[in-house]
Formats: structure tokens, sequence, C-alpha cells
């Protein structure tokens, strides 16, 4: 029976890469000379540093540039995590790489799926979503779907089996 999984599963060498560009970057432009103003990668955990509130942004927007350049949706990251005090007047925030549905997002998808009639089924698989059918025709309807309802966070179909 075909079947396929709904992830949300961002490119991590393409993630380090944009990293690796924007701290470049930032270490040669004229206006974060002498400063401390850098992006680190740990795991699925992305960590700004800057002097102040507006190279803070500064640092944030050279990262979302890099990320598109090397095609990483901007949708991975939770930018909502307030800028925290460390030090004199240096600030960090905490920016979250998203992996993996959240519970909540992989129920709405199966609800979404049982109301649009189609036959397959479809259930929760840990942080992905298993969707089958006896007809790939099906399948690619259920796809195109998905792509047109789930906005919010960026969505891939891999594991596809026939």
């Amino acid at each position: 029976m075909p079947s396929f999984d709904v992830v949300c599963k961002p490119n991590l060498v393409e993630l380090r890469n944009a990293v690796d560009q924007a701290n470049r970057e930032i270490s040669n432009r004229f206006d974060f000379k002498g400063s401390d103003a850098r992006v680190e990668l740990a795991e699925l955990q992305l960590v700004l540093f800057a002097d102040d509130e507006f190279k803070l942004g500064q640092v944030r927007e050279v990262l979302l540039t890099k990320l598109a350049k090397r095609t990483v949706d901007a949708r991975f990251l939770k930018l909502d995590a307030p800028p925290q005090k460390i030090g004199s007047d240096k600030l960090k925030q905490e920016v979250e790489v998203r992996s993996g549905l959240e519970a909540t997002l992989a129920k709405r998808i199966v609800q979404q799926l049982k109301d649009s009639k189609l036959k397959l089924t479809a259930s929760i698989q840990g942080d992905a979503v298993r969707v089958a059918s006896a007809k790939k025709d099906v399948l690619q309807e259920s796809i195109a779907l998905l792509r047109s309802q789930v906005t919010e966070v960026p969505i891939a179909f891999d594991n596809f089996r026939d």
C-alpha cells in the first residue's frame, strides 16, 4: 500500500552553512567592528549575540538573508523569544529551530485529511504524520491539499513507499 510521511525537517547542512556565512559577513562589516556580534549554532538552537538592540536586529537580518540565499525557509526559526541582557549592555537572543511536527499541528493535519473525504488513512507516528492509500493519485491530491492549507511551518513529504 503506497504511503508517505509528512515531516518538518530542516536541512542542517545548509543551516550550518548559512550561519557560517552570516558570521563571516558580520566579522567583515564596518558597523560591527569592535563589537561582539555573532551567531552560534548548537544542535537545533541558534544564539544571536550583539552589543545593543539595533545591532541584534542587524544580526537577525544578516542571518535571515543568508538563510534565504541558501534556500532554508525562515519559518523553521522561532524568533519570538525576547532578547536577554548578558553582562553590561550586551544582549543575546535564543532562537529555536523547528524540527518535527508539534502535536497540535499533527492532529490538525490528520483532521484536515479526514475532512477532505479522500480515501486514505492518516496516523501520527512520533513527530511525523503517515499517510497511506491504495492509489497514488489520492496521495498526490492529499499532498496538494496539505501544501495549500498548512502555511505556518514548512512541511516536507518523505519516505514515499510504493
